[in-house]
């Protein structure tokens, strides 16, 4: 049974190692920094906007981001949210990493709601997922009825 289970990357550690040293090559920095702006469009927290009647309810997933390091700014009808990630790092000089990965840097998305009350919009942020309800301003009639005398 064991001879029929393919098994790649056993073989290539066991075998002729050149092979596996040519995918080794997309490890070294150059090809880390450039691909770095298409795994960025990947890193980008994810959100989900409903549209109630009444308001838009937004629900933004941030996971290992502070609440501090949030920002919403709303401006000319569009909301967005900003979201800066510090990990701390501590440099030890007696661990063994080889490899060690961390994400400094910023996110921000932008969503077009419209004029929203901002009076009585809300945010909530727990465990790694802010939730947002913005109420709608009701459209207020800008004609006016003139009486005839």
């Amino acid at each position: 049974m064991f001879g029929l289970i393919p098994t790649f990357t056993n073989n290539l550690a066991t075998n002729d190692n050149s092979f596996k040293s040519i995918f080794d090559v997309f490890n070294e920095p150059f090809f880390q920094n450039a691909f770095a702006p298409v795994n960025s469009m990947f890193n980008a927290f994810k959100v989900d906007v409903k549209d109630t009647d009444n308001a838009y309810e937004l629900t933004a997933e941030l996971p290992g981001v502070k609440k501090e390091n949030i920002a919403l700014d709303y401006q000319n009808g569009y909301l967005t949210i900003k979201a800066t990630m510090q990990n701390e790092q501590n440099q030890n000089e007696e661990s063994n990493y080889i490899h060690q990965e961390r994400y400094y840097g910023t996110m921000q998305r932008s969503f077009y709601v419209g004029q929203i009350d901002k009076a009585n919009a809300k945010a909530e942020y727990t465990d790694g997922v802010l939730k947002m309800t913005l109420p709608k301003l009701q459209p207020q009639s800008t004609t006016t009825q003139i009486d005839i005398d």
